[in-house]
């Protein structure tokens, strides 16, 4: 069985024209499954005589310039759009509307083999790092094409967690919060007995302005004290059977079976990495595929060990 020997650190790998759009409900910041997408398809491209598998990835973010313009501060973002070529006869193409952004990330990823002497000899270790960046620059991160990469390194497991935490500032990582979309769905069934999680990721994205006697205004907000919280999309809830391969009409692909599915949504917080120096283990993203909710239904998702 494979075990845990390494971490493996993409250092600065900047990422164009990545997906801006991470569900129906957000944009920003490129959906996680996006990231891990990329390391599960970087894992099964690994040339090695002993298996070399890659696991959980921890997501740390240097800068996120998403593409979007307001005219005024009083108006709505909307996306920076590609102009298209003319079509044949001259006329204007349809614009298909697209959210781009431009990262700047650091990825943590856990490295696992099953022989312990995989990996040992120094010059076997830098062939390995060589090889992961070459393949990197090779397919698509999130949706964006990787157009630099500072550095690669890897680490010792068994070290000690200061250096890699040294080694991703400065920069925010992501985290899930799950007590904190608790603590404020409950502050809202105070007001409002049927409020629900969803109100609570909505009310995250919102402000607001009270008017004072003196004839100023309080802005006020749900994750005042609370540290930068985000929404996420975490995965996804089967709503329809498992259909048989080319047993859908235009489905993407007629080779695999179809199934319907709704997002599922989650909250996250971008935290600083040095309050992560007792709980490194717990930043890392992971992949939890056919569990059985309460009512029977199918769920990939994408989350944490505890937080």
């Amino acid at each position: 069985m494979a075990s845990l020997r390494y971490y493996l650190l993409f250092d600065h790998v900047k990422i164009h024209n990545a997906n801006a759009i991470s569900s129906p409900l957000t944009y920003g910041f490129p959906a996680i499954s996006g990231f891990l997408g990329a390391i599960h398809a970087l894992s099964r491209k690994i040339e090695s005589e002993n298996p070399i598998y890659l696991d959980g990835v921890l997501i740390a973010c240097h800068e996120c310039d998403v593409q979007v313009y307001r005219p005024n501060n009083y108006a709505d973002y909307t996306f920076r759009l590609t102009r298209n070529p003319l079509s044949k006869n001259g006329s204007t193409r349809s614009i298909i509307e697209e959210g781009r952004v431009h990262l700047d990330v650091s990825l943590l990823v856990e490295v696992k083999i099953e022989d312990r002497e995989t990996l040992d000899d120094a010059d076997e270790q830098q062939a390995f790092i060589q090889q992961m960046k070459q393949k990197l620059y090779q397919q698509r991160v999130a949706g964006g094409h990787v157009v630099d990469i500072e550095s690669v390194a890897l680490y010792s497991a068994s070290g000690s967690n200061k250096n890699l935490i040294n080694a991703l500032l400065p920069a925010f990582v992501l985290v899930e919060a799950p007590q904190d979309l608790q603590d404020i769905t409950a502050e809202l069934q105070q007001q409002d007995p049927n409020a629900t999680a969803l109100d609570a990721l909505i009310e995250t994205a919102m402000l607001h302005h009270n008017p004072q006697e003196d004839g100023h205004w309080q802005t006020t907000s749900v994750k005042q004290d609370r540290g930068w919280l985000v929404p996420l999309h975490l995965g996804y809830q089967a709503i329809s059977p498992l259909f048989a391969a080319g047993k859908v009409e235009h489905a993407r692909s007629n080779e695999h079976a179809t199934q319907f599915v709704e997002c599922i949504y989650g909250l996250g917080k971008w935290v600083f990495p040095l309050r992560l120096q007792k709980n490194l283990s717990q930043a890392f993203w992971r992949y939890q595929c056919s569990q059985l909710q309460s009512n029977d239904a199918e769920i990939y998702i994408i989350n944490q060990e505890t937080n």
